[in-house]
């Protein structure tokens, strides 16, 4: 049920959303001053939206900057969150996002003795079960690939943040108290969200941010400021609903 209700709160939070609600008052409505408001409305949000100066400015402020893996010390264990994958049925085999990024710098940590343990965490986080079952899937990609089956650890029912803190929390104090040190790996646009979740449950993490939008210096393409990009405006989605989910773990 909580799933579902995030779904819709996300549906309802993303600016295509906002862009049909205006286009259709605009073309309905039968006020003049309502009209207009709403015409003025959509092209506000057409343009500000699909602006990729503005929306790489909003997400400089938002995303925890990644770091090099030599500014960190070492870490019992490496939690990585899901999101990173979608399942291919036509072809039996998972097919990496964007957040792949993810595993990928946690083998590399793995690899060069930063982390001693691999955690995956989370199942998937869709409403109808597309056959992805991340945690469980990719450990049997990384144990074919030569990684030692007792060094990935799996949290195999978390579907949404909230849940990836909870679970894997509860999954280390029951079965894996000895370890104490804990490095959170995920993109840079999801940290801040992720990690309040782990300090909600009183876990202590570092963080390592991973496949990060913008890095320290500024630069731009002369496109970026006049152009309007549909990308860009599908991006903001991601990013306005990190802030909700930030803004929701500090109210309750």
């Amino acid at each position: 049920m909580i799933l579902i209700l995030s779904k819709v709160i996300y549906f309802i939070i993303t600016p295509f959303t906002w862009l049909l609600i205006g286009i259709l008052i605009w073309f309905f409505a039968k006020k003049k001053k309502l009209k207009h408001f709403a015409k003025v409305a959509t092209i506000v949000i057409a343009f500000f939206f699909s602006n990729t100066i503005i929306y790489k400015e909003a997400l400089r402020l938002w995303e925890v900057p990644a770091i090099n893996k030599s500014e960190i010390s070492n870490h019992d264990v490496g939690i990585v969150l899901g999101g990173m994958f979608e399942y291919d049925n036509s072809v039996d085999r998972l097919s990496i996002r964007r957040g792949g990024d993810r595993i990928w710098q946690a083998i590399d940590l793995y690899k060069t003795e930063k982390i001693k343990k691999i955690c995956i965490v989370g199942k998937h986080g869709s409403v109808i079960d597309k056959g992805l079952d991340e945690a469980i899937q990719l450990k049997d990609q990384l144990v074919s690939w030569g990684i030692p089956e007792i060094d990935i650890i799996t949290e195999t029912e978390s579907r949404n943040t909230h849940e990836n803190a909870k679970f894997t929390v509860a999954l280390m104090q029951q079965t894996y108290p000895h370890f104490e040190s804990f490095l959170l790996i995920t993109s840079a646009r999801h940290m801040k969200r992720a990690k309040a979740s782990f300090d909600n449950e009183e876990m202590t993490v570092t963080p390592f941010s991973t496949d990060q939008y913008v890095g320290k210096k500024r630069y731009y393409q002369w496109d970026e400021f006049i152009i309007p990009s549909a990308d860009t405006f599908t991006g903001w989605f991601g990013l306005i609903k990190e802030v909700v989910g930030y803004v929701g773990y500090s109210i309750f």
